[in-house]
């Protein structure tokens, strides 16, 4: 590994070159600032990367013939540029995102990697977020390194030895923190429905939102519950504080929290911080189907945007406005299903802020699908929970429209007896 400045490691950067940029929290936002200088005066740079935080300067408009920006998950910091059509999306399970770059299907040049400073044998760690960046780091021409002392150790597959590493940047910043908003009654009422379907003993995974986090502060009654999850937040703290989650029961990696990468505040990366019991894993290992499905009564509790009278789900946008992504939405849904007592779970509100409802009989134009009513099982609102599966449209047309908001209700029911009977 050379020690270099930023702007010295970016002279590698080339007319064309793909980079890929680490992901969430480990965004390392000195590479990034450099990067976007070095391309002012090449051409073609094309960028992929996942959901990262913090600053994406190459997204200005006036930077659009410079940077090529493919997003496999849309974040807050690229949405209006992928909204705008300077940057696109490409719709990928979170599980085969690794796949894409071990398979040369995006052939990498340059990888920008956020890490923790070298232990004494030579090995930095990934942090955070290990996802899809192991895969980046192998398949790279060049790897550069922020070298950040604020990187906390993580255990799992996030260890990187300095010799494959070309360039390392020092420079230390803060992580990127998300901190958890007030859960609204709303969210309450969801988090309590939802935690009637959860047992002791299960397995969760949780999505990204209030939501998942309104579910796990109803659970502090619960015992011996585990963890395998592509994330987790600050949710999931008093729960492993408590001794809830104990990972005791799980038949993959008994005793450990898995997940692929961590998103929050100062408390959870300190948490995580050389603690033996997280492991932060390859996103392509932790979100497969094959693996999760071997653990038993995995429960995915899943957001969404909008669910059809026949069990569509909408969870990647706003009509054909790209909002977020697949993620791993399907990895999981897929895999609760799968597994023994398993409860896969679509939980979203009723209603929007603005009091449309978000149980339709048709999802909005251009809207995509991402786990479909083959798919589905529960779906809850603050109303209700109700299974799908096995069931017919008419009778799942029903069912929906005793959960939607009671204002929608004599309409849907207009709807459905007109599209079903």
């Amino acid at each position: 590994m050379k020690w270099v400045s930023a702007e010295e490691a970016m002279l590698s950067l080339k007319t064309g070159d793909n980079v890929y940029i680490h992901s969430v929290a480990a965004a390392p936002s000195a590479l990034v600032s450099a990067m976007t200088e070095r391309g002012k005066k090449l051409e073609g740079i094309n960028v992929y990367h996942l959901h990262t935080e913090g600053v994406a300067p190459y997204t200005a408009p006036e930077l659009a013939d410079k940077f090529h920006i493919h997003a496999l998950f849309v974040g807050a910091n690229v949405r209006a540029a992928v909204q705008e059509g300077r940057a696109s999306y490409i719709p990928v399970f979170l599980s085969e995102m690794p796949i894409l770059f071990r398979e040369k299907h995006i052939p990498l040049n340059v990888a920008l990697i956020s890490v923790s400073p070298p232990d004494r044998h030579g090995y930095c760690t990934l942090g955070p977020s290990v996802d899809a960046t192991p895969a980046a780091i192998e398949m790279a021409d060049i790897v550069i390194a922020q070298i950040n002392n604020n990187m906390p150790r993580v255990q799992g597959d996030g260890f990187v030895h300095i010799d494959q590493i070309d360039f390392g940047v020092e420079h230390d910043e803060p992580l990127h923190e998300v901190a958890p908003e007030p859960i609204s009654e709303v969210e309450r009422a969801i988090g309590q429905h939802v935690t009637g379907l959860i047992e002791n003993g299960y397995t969760l995974q949780m999505g990204i939102g209030n939501i998942p986090n309104a579910v796990l502060a109803s659970l502090t009654g619960h015992k011996h519950l585990g963890v395998h999850t592509e994330m987790f937040s600050d949710g999931l703290l008093p729960l492993l504080e408590n001794g809830v989650v104990d990972n005791s029961l799980k038949r993959r990696h008994p005793g450990k929290t898995v997940a692929t990468f961590v998103m929050g505040t100062k408390k959870l990366y300190d948490y995580v911080d050389n603690n033996p019991g997280v492991v932060l894993l390859d996103c392509q290992y932790v979100n497969s189907t094959a693996i999760i499905r071997k653990n038993p009564k995995v429960v995915a509790i899943n957001s969404a945007i909008e669910v059809d009278l026949t069990g569509q789900v909408c969870a990647d946008s706003i009509g054909n406005n790209i909002y977020s992504g697949v993620g791993g939405q399907m990895d999981y849904i897929r895999a609760a299903s799968l597994s023994p007592g398993g409860k896969p779970i679509i939980a979203l509100p009723s209603n929007t802020k603005r009091g449309e409802s978000r149980i339709v009989f048709m999802l909005k134009h251009g809207a995509g699908v991402v786990t479909t009513r083959a798919h589905i099982h529960y779906v809850c609102t603050e109303y209700g929970v109700v299974n799908l599966y096995g069931k017919d449209l008419k009778e799942r047309a029903r069912l929906l429209t005793s959960i939607a908001h009671p204002d929608h209700r004599e309409a849907m029911e207009k709807s459905s007896f007109e599209a079903f009977n």
